[in-house]
């Protein structure tokens, strides 16, 4: 036998609670072997008692690690030296990470063997440990907080005369098959880490700060919560055709609600950020992280394609009637600015997804971007900025302010709406970008 401590073999002179950090280490790393009754410098000495010891070991091991480790444990006694051995054989368990269960999924529960001594794995050795080994996405993953409460959940669900419970719980994958709360769980609790920041700004750029806030909790009393405070902002304008008065708020109030939705149930949570709403006196903008859905085009999405990112937060969303048909959203969107000079803009960059909602009542300017079917004056800009980039090989956002006489909003969105056309491709960056033709 190895008379020395390695990264698969721990001696202990004695049964002591602490064996339960060996074995979770073992269970989450290569496996290994625990032997009770020998010395760290490989002395025999045994132990009086061994099926006492045993049974101890096993109660002890079954209550207090999670998920349940024991059909990865084997126990046994053996003779060593004509004394009693205690040896406890750990494989590497398929429910990884395991942990303490009164430590909970957090560096205090959670070890690893490296070399001859158990350590705590961090809090980013954790989550990577529960991707690598799930093989899920992120909201049908475990939570790393189990020490979860849903009083807003459940209010929700009893305005909609639906029940909460453990029969719900599990078809709706707050539970994992282990029992244990997912990462969708997590989102819907009232411990939710992630939140929306909302920011107002004067003007129609950052230089003037206004106002912020901040929404935490279930994403539910975020959505409300962020609802709430932007439809405080969402002003009516009254106009007159002689005796009759038109009322026209700002922003569509469907329109909000349906791009607060899509930052909400669409995002990438394994991100940390918080989802962004940036409020401006001509627009809001909903910042949402994660972008596209690996393999969708924006092409795809405005044939209505869709495929979500967290399909069970959505189904979620759908049973409690928050959301509708699954990819109706941005066509609903566009439909509610049909009869408005400026169109809604959707972005997608590597890493996020960007929704800007003009101010219906603030449209002196195009921006941030006109109509495509009309007025027809959009599409005749659009050729004058190609013919002028053949012509000089390349063309500057500010040759085409000085030729189209647009400021500098405008031309910026022309000359980006081109490129995602890939009629023009940009080169450099900042000041030194120009724009040339593609063909």
């Amino acid at each position: 036998m190895n008379p020395f401590e390695n990264i698969d073999i721990e001696y202990k002179e004695r049964y002591v609670p602490d064996i339960k950090k060996e074995v979770v280490a073992f269970a989450n790393t290569e496996g290994g072997t625990i032997h009770i009754g020998i010395q760290n410098n490989g002395t025999v000495v045994g132990v009086d008692d061994p099926d006492s010891v045993m049974l101890q070991l096993s109660s002890a091991l079954r209550d207090s690690i999670k998920p349940d480790v024991m059909s990865f444990v084997r126990i046994r006694t053996l003779q060593r030296e004509g004394k009693h051995v205690v040896e406890v054989q750990v494989d590497v368990g398929t429910g990884r990470p395991y942990y303490l269960g009164d430590k909970g999924l957090k560096p205090a529960g959670v070890y690893v063997r490296k070399g001859s001594s158990s350590q705590p794995l961090s809090d980013e050795g954790i989550r990577e440990m529960i991707l690598q080994t799930s093989g899920r996405t992120y909201e049908t993953c475990r939570s790393m907080n189990q020490a979860l409460t849903f009083s807003t959940l459940q209010q929700e669900m009893e305005k909609r005369g639906q029940e909460l419970g453990e029969a719900q719980m599990r078809p709706l994958h707050l539970l994992d098959a282990d029992g244990l709360y997912t990462n969708l769980a997590l989102l819907l609790s009232d411990q939710c880490e992630h939140t929306i920041k909302l920011a107002i700004f004067q003007g129609r750029d950052k230089a003037i700060f206004r106002d912020r806030k901040e929404f935490s909790g279930s994403l539910l009393s975020q959505l409300a919560e962020a609802y709430t405070a932007i439809d405080l902002f969402n002003k009516t304008k009254a106009t007159f055709a002689g005796l009759e008065r038109t009322d026209k708020r700002d922003y569509p109030e469907d329109a909000i609600r349906e791009a607060l939705l899509n930052s909400i149930v669409h995002r990438d949570y394994s991100f940390s950020g918080s989802t962004l709403i940036n409020l401006y006196d001509d627009r809001i903008e909903f910042v949402s992280l994660g972008g596209l859905v690996p393999g969708l085009s924006m092409e795809a999405i405005f044939m209505g394609v869709s495929q979500s990112r967290n399909p069970h937060l959505a189904a979620v969303f759908y049973r409690m009637r928050l959301i509708e048909n699954y990819g109706t959203g941005i066509g609903k969107i566009q439909r509610l600015y049909a009869a408005d000079p400026v169109l809604p803009l959707f972005e997608s960059a590597y890493g996020a997804f960007r929704v800007i909602l003009a101010n219906r009542n603030e449209m002196s300017e195009p921006t941030p971007v006109q109509r495509e079917s009309g007025p027809p004056a959009l599409t005749d800009s659009k050729e004058r900025i190609c013919s002028l980039a053949k012509k000089a090989g390349s063309v500057r956002r500010k040759d085409v302010e000085e030729t189209l006489g647009l400021k500098t909003t405008a031309a910026h969105h022309l000359l980006k709406r081109l490129c995602e056309e890939n009629r023009l491709r940009r080169v450099g960056n900042g000041r030194n970008s120009r724009y040339e033709p593609v063909n």
